[in-house]
């Protein structure tokens, strides 16, 4: 392994916020890029050397990792390790909510939240290969100037969102993308044209720390809009979820999901598509990346780098970010995509 990628869900399987969490001991992380060192006997396909990207099943953040060769990719020529290991996971749940599950075409509208996460970054760079594709971003004040020019209207996370929204586009949006839940999946599906598609994909909300008391985790739960399905029927609405490793790792849909790594290399490969990296991380400095994930700091993707000795301490950096996460706390930071030094409170 020379990269492994962060995602919020890792945050998520580390408080025991999944149906059936894993029983420790633990290696975290799902995704992983680095070279082949081994082959199974019926391996066809690639050689020891081939530089690849992988789907893990946990045991992701580590040296060296095993996994079925369905879940592995070779990495094209021009893409490093740590653009590599920040694809998979957000490029494919982008790709699959946008063009598999919500249909998106010409002229239609998008609203998605943390649009300064990976998956954010990955869902309005897809947006931009569809003609006329309107996206609606939420996100940090802190992170607007470094990401304004890849969404059409940006709102603070603080602000009344479905307002500015129907201000904008009196009808509401065709797609709502929420990786927050809680009380946004009400404000969701109040947004949704006549057939229009909310997706949930994620429950950052749910997320308890030094920051999110388990009386806030509880208040979000509570939040939840209770879905009727007469009101969906009568507002000719969908709603649905969208959990990328349970289809690859419960449903079995590795073929699937090969497909849409190809179409997705190709739009790389012809530079439509190129995943930012938020930061780099010695495997040492875990408990400062996560916590700067559960603070929504990132713009991107924060990597670990297995090569990468840990680096002197920089008290002047923000720690904030988000992958799949609602923003926490607005910092004044730099907003430039560079490796920043790690920070620890």
């Amino acid at each position: 392994v020379s990269c492994s990628g962060l995602n919020f869900i890792d945050l998520m399987v580390r408080q025991g916020n999944i149906d059936n969490p894993p029983k420790t001991p633990l290696v975290p992380g799902f995704e992983c890029s680095g070279i082949v060192e081994a082959l199974g006997d019926s391996v066809k396909g690639f050689e020891i050397g081939d530089r690849v990207m992988a789907f893990v099943n946990y045991n992701a953040w580590a040296e060296v990792v095993c996994t079925p060769v369905e879940f592995v990719y070779k990495i094209p020529d021009d893409m490093s390790f740590s653009e590599a290991a920040a694809f998979p996971m957000n490029f494919v749940t982008a790709y699959m909510m946008l063009f598999e599950v919500a249909n998106l075409r010409e002229g239609m509208s998008v609203l998605v939240h943390s649009a300064g996460g990976g998956v954010g970054q990955a869902v309005a760079q897809l947006c931009s290969t569809i003609p006329n594709v309107t996206v609606f971003g939420t996100a940090s004040s802190f992170k607007h100037e470094a990401i304004k020019n890849s969404v059409t209207h940006l709102f603070d996370r603080n602000a009344d969102y479905v307002q500015e929204v129907k201000r904008i586009s009196t009808d509401g949006v065709d797609i709502v993308l929420d990786c927050l839940c809680g009380e946004n999946t009400g404000k969701g599906l109040s947004l949704l044209k006549p057939l229009g598609t909310y997706i949930l994909y994620g429950s950052s909300n749910m997320v308890t720390g030094e920051t999110k008391s388990f009386f806030s985790f509880a208040k979000s739960w509570w939040q939840v809009e209770k879905v009727n399905p007469i009101k969906l029927y009568e507002e000719n609405k969908v709603i649905a979820g969208f959990s990328l490793l349970n289809l690859l790792f419960k449903q079995n849909r590795g073929g699937l999901i090969k497909g849409v790594m190809d179409k997705l290399l190709n739009l790389y490969n012809t530079k439509k598509i190129k995943p930012v990296v938020d930061s780099l991380w010695a495997l040492e400095e875990v408990k400062e990346a996560m916590q700067r994930i559960h603070d929504r700091g990132n713009i991107g993707k924060l990597i670990l780098d297995v090569e990468k000795a840990p680096t002197p301490l920089m008290a002047n950096d923000s720690t904030e970010t988000s992958e799949a996460g609602e923003e926490e706390e607005d910092h004044e930071g730099d907003n430039e995509n560079k490796e920043r030094m790690p920070f620890i409170q």
